[in-house]
């Protein structure tokens, strides 16, 4: 029997007939720039679009979705890192190019010479993720391992959350730079690596490294490395310092009139909070119909009007209890109350490992960190706290400047002291929303 054909640019012909359509506003609103996007529906779309705007720096202290049907609106409220306005003309050229007809993100983002490695994935080298429990001096260990070897790592992004570790890092040939594609190389690095990861055979998603030649994006990656290890799940108690109001407030109810589950979250804000919640609601297979986000001060709300795949609604406690946590390990894995440290200098292999090596001496734990590389100059934050859970003794931070500076420059930023005044559901303007904004997204459009 003879199947008919079928055109495989078929299911592309609604995307070519009706492109999306992007405009930067700079006029409507005096302290930020609006982005709207005007699109067909389709799975992903959001995250695509949310991911795209992180990438590149953007801030976005408002959004206003709306996928109900065949067509996607979306209005975000972005600004730079420093909290203004985006009024770059190279930028904004970016964002219209990202997001618009011909936006391919994964070749533009490649071709894009001034983003910082690291964030990306970079075609000609070699990717290595780990997972793991976490312990004191791990993370040096690793590096150590990777220096020995004489891999050079030219990028590296590490999460740590409830006692778990993941990395992902980028590494080539210490020699003249070229992919390891040496299977006894990367043999002898699997077996050195397994042998300080630990893991058991009742576990084998915890300590684990995978290599890949492939394309990923770094934060969704690790993000769904953490999920995949349930890192949601146990003891994820608070540190010692943190406010007991600073913890995200999330809650699901049912909105039985539009036949939507909705997520509402309320925490102290941050870059990045949009994404890592889109990204994790998306990996559990849920769809955004609707949302609104805003921020206010210090802190953010934001609601969500979903559905999972199968077109069903949360319905059990157990479901909402599992996205309630799932939620909240997204929002802390990347959140930093700790001191952070920017090391620059001249690239060379092992400096990881060296700098690691000293962090651990002096008594400093990493929970999360980010290197990176552009030519021949090597860019590291490591955000630490002192190994047994207390704010880090300043003396020590000088003591480290003198060990690091005749070959670094050190950069110390402490996080902002929080205050008891107002709780996230404390805070002004942040009371839950009891209307459906489906008409309100027209305003914007309009």
């Amino acid at each position: 029997m003879a199947w008919p054909y079928f055109d495989p640019e078929y299911e592309n012909l609604n995307i070519r007939i009706n492109p999306p359509r992007v405009s930067v506003d700079n006029s409507s609103c005096k302290d930020c720039t609006l982005v709207k996007v005007d699109s067909m529906n389709k799975p992903g779309i959001l995250l695509e679009v949310v991911q795209i705007l992180t990438d590149l720096d953007l801030i976005i202290t408002k959004a206003y979705i709306s996928s109900d049907g065949g067509w996607f609106m979306d209005v975000f409220h972005v600004t730079d890192q420093n909290r203004k306005k985006v009024t770059d003309s190279k930028t904004i050229e970016q964002i219209e190019k990202a997001l618009g007809p011909k936006g391919q993100a994964a070749d533009w983002m490649k071709s894009w010479p001034g983003k910082r490695v690291g964030v990306h994935s970079v075609g000609d080298q070699t990717a290595v993720e780990l997972i793991a429990w976490d312990r004191p001096g791990l993370l040096s260990e690793i590096f150590s391992v990777l220096a020995d070897l004489h891999f050079n790592i030219t990028a590296a992004e590490v999460w740590t959350h409830n006692r778990r570790i993941a990395c992902i890092l980028y590494v080539n040939d210490n020699t003249n730079n070229p992919v390891v594609d040496d299977h006894s190389r990367l043999s002898a690095l699997e077996d050195q690596l397994k042998n300080i990861l630990g893991g058991t055979h009742d576990d084998e998603q915890i300590g684990r490294t995978i290599f890949s030649m492939g394309s990923t994006h770094i934060d969704r990656r690790l993000h769904q490395m953490l999920f995949a290890v349930r890192d949601y799940e146990g003891d994820a108690a608070m540190n010692d310092t943190e406010l007991p109001s600073l913890r995200p407030k999330i809650s699901v109810e049912h909105c039985k009139e539009k036949g939507y589950s909705v997520v509402t979250v309320k925490s102290k804000d941050r870059p990045k909070l949009m994404f890592d919640i889109v990204c994790t609601l998306t990996d559990m297979q849920y769809v955004v119909f609707h949302a609104t986000v805003s921020s206010d001060g210090p802190y953010a709300s934001q609601e969500y009007f979903i559905r999972h795949m199968d077109g069903c609604t949360l319905e059990t406690e157990g479901e909402k209890d599992r996205v309630i946590k799932c939620l909240e390990a997204a929002i802390r894995r990347r959140a930093s109350e700790d001191l952070s440290l920017e090391l620059c200098g001249k690239d060379r292999v092992g400096l990881l490992s060296e700098m690691t090596r000293v962090l651990r001496e002096n008594g400093l734990s990493v929970i999360r960190a980010g290197a990176s590389t552009v030519g021949e100059n090597a860019t590291n934050v490591f955000y630490v706290r002192d190994a047994s859970g207390n704010p880090v003794d300043m003396r020590i931070i000088e003591a480290l400047r003198k060990e690091v500076g005749l070959t670094m420059m050190l950069n110390v930023k402490k996080a902002p002291v929080a205050t008891r005044t107002k709780a996230p559901h404390e805070a002004k303007g942040l009371s839950k929303a009891s209307f459906f904004f489906g008409g309100l997204l027209d305003k914007f459009l309009s």
